[in-house]
C-alpha cells in the first residue's frame, strides 16, 4: 500500500518537471530560431507607405468659375480641375497682341513673299538712298570744279595774250570758287547722309527690340490666360479639396491635391546597427497593418545619405556637454508593387511591417 502511494506521488511530482522541461525546450528552440533568423534578416515596424502627393496651386489669381472635381474622385493627367475667370486675361492678351502688331508695323516683319518693310526699315532705306545720292552729287560737283578750273586756266592764258578782257577772268575765277564751294557743300551733305543712315539703323534696331519685347509680353499674357485652367498634373485621386465656385483665389494658394496610387514605395527607418549587411537590391517583405494577412514584396532601392535626425527642425548637437548615445534611424527606400486587389489599395501614409533579407 505504501509502495503504491509512493509511486503515485512520484508521478505527480514528475509531471510539472516534464511540462517545465518541454516549455524550456520550446523557448530555447524559439530563441535559437530567432537568433538564426536575425543573422540574415532585419525587421522594423517604423515604416510607412509613401507616394507622390502633388498640390494644385494656381499661378494667377481671380474668381473661380467652375470646380470640375470632388473629393476622392479619380482623375487622369490633363483633366480640367478648376477654372478661373479668364475675361481679364483675354483682354490683356488682346492688348498685348495689338501692341505686337504695332511694333511689327514700325520695325517690319518677314512675310511669305519676302521681307515686308515697316516704318523704321523704310527710313533706313531712304537714308541709304540719300547717302547714295549725296555721293553722286559729290562726283558731279568735282566734275564741275575740274571744268571750272580748266576754264580759268584758259581764260588766264587769253588775258595774258590780251585776247579777252580782264572781266572774263573775274567771271572765270568766281565760277571756280563757286564750284569748289559746291564740292565742300556736297561733301558735308554726304557726311550728314551717312550720319542719318547710322541714326536710322539705330532706330531700326530699337524697333526690332520693341518687337521682341512686345512678343514676350504677348507670350506672357498667353501663358497667364492658359494658367486660368488648372489641370491634373498626373493621374491619381483628388484629395484635400478646399476650393468652391465663386471663391476668390490668389496665386500660390493651395486648392487641392492629387495623390498618385500607381507609383508608391515604403520608407523604413532602420536602426543604424542593422545596416551592416544591407545592400541595394535586397529583397523585402511588407505586411500592411490595414489588411490582416496581406503581404507584398519589394526591393531596397536606396539608403538615405544621412540619418533622419539630421533633417529634423532641431538636429541634435552632441557637443553641448549633455551627450547621451541613442541608436539613430536611417531611412531606407523600398520599391514595392501596388496591390492588384482594388479592395485593398496601398495608400500613402499606411503603416507597414518591413522585413529585409540581408543575405
Amino acid at each position: 500500500m505504501n509502495d503504491a502511494t509512493s509511486l503515485s506521488s512520484s508521478r505527480k511530482n514528475a509531471l510539472p518537471r516534464l511540462i517545465f522541461l518541454l516549455g524550456f525546450l520550446v523557448l530555447a528552440g524559439w530563441l535559437g530560431w530567432k537568433a538564426w533568423w536575425g543573422l540574415s534578416n532585419v525587421s522594423t515596424d517604423n515604416a510607412q507607405i509613401e507616394g507622390h502627393i502633388v498640390p494644385v496651386i494656381p499661378k494667377v489669381g481671380g474668381f473661380v468659375t467652375a470646380v470640375q472635381v470632388s473629393d476622392h474622385q479619380a482623375v487622369k493627367a490633363g483633366d480640367l480641375l478648376v477654372q478661373i475667370d479668364d475675361r481679364d486675361y483675354r483682354a490683356k492678351l488682346a492688348q498685348a497682341e495689338a501692341e505686337l502688331q504695332l511694333a511689327l508695323a514700325n520695325a517690319g516683319k518677314e512675310g511669305e513673299s519676302g521681307p515686308l518693310r515697316g516704318q523704321a526699315a523704310a527710313q533706313v532705306a531712304a537714308a541709304r538712298a540719300n547717302a547714295a545720292a549725296a555721293g553722286s552729287v559729290i562726283e558731279q560737283a568735282l566734275a564741275n570744279a575740274d571744268k571750272a578750273q580748266k576754264d580759268l586756266e584758259r581764260v588766264r592764258a587769253l588775258v595774258a595774250q590780251k585776247m579777252v578782257s580782264p572781266q572774263a577772268l573775274d567771271s572765270a575765277e568766281a565760277a571756280a570758287r563757286a564750284s569748289l564751294a559746291q564740292v565742300r557743300a556736297s561733301r558735308d551733305s554726304a557726311v550728314s547722309a551717312g550720319d542719318q543712315v547710322m541714326a536710322s539703323g539705330a532706330a531700326l534696331r530699337a524697333a526690332v527690340a520693341k518687337v521682341d519685347a512686345a512678343r514676350a509680353a504677348r507670350d506672357f499674357a498667353a501663358n497667364q490666360l492658359a494658367d486660368t485652367r488648372l489641370v491634373a498634373p498626373a493621374s491619381g485621386v483628388v484629395s484635400n479639396r478646399s476650393v468652391e465656385p465663386g471663391q476668390l483665389v490668389q496665386a500660390g494658394q493651395p486648392l487641392l491635391s492629387v495623390v498618385s496610387l500607381d507609383d508608391i514605395w515604403v520608407i523604413a527607418n532602420l536602426k543604424e546597427t542593422d545596416l551592416g549587411d544591407l545592400k541595394v537590391g535586397a529583397p523585402a517583405e511588407i505586411e500592411v497593418d490595414a489588411y490582416s494577412g496581406f503581404r507584398s514584396t519589394g526591393r531596397v532601392e536606396s539608403l538615405s545619405p544621412a540619418t533622419g535626425a539630421r533633417f529634423s527642425l532641431l538636429p541634435p548637437d552632441n557637443a553641448t556637454g549633455n551627450f547621451t548615445k541613442v541608436v539613430q534611424r536611417v531611412p531606407v527606400k523600398i520599391r514595392i508593387k501596388q496591390s492588384s486587389d482594388p479592395a485593398r489599395p496601398l495608400r500613402p501614409g499606411m503603416s507597414v511591417l518591413v522585413t529585409i533579407n540581408t543575405k
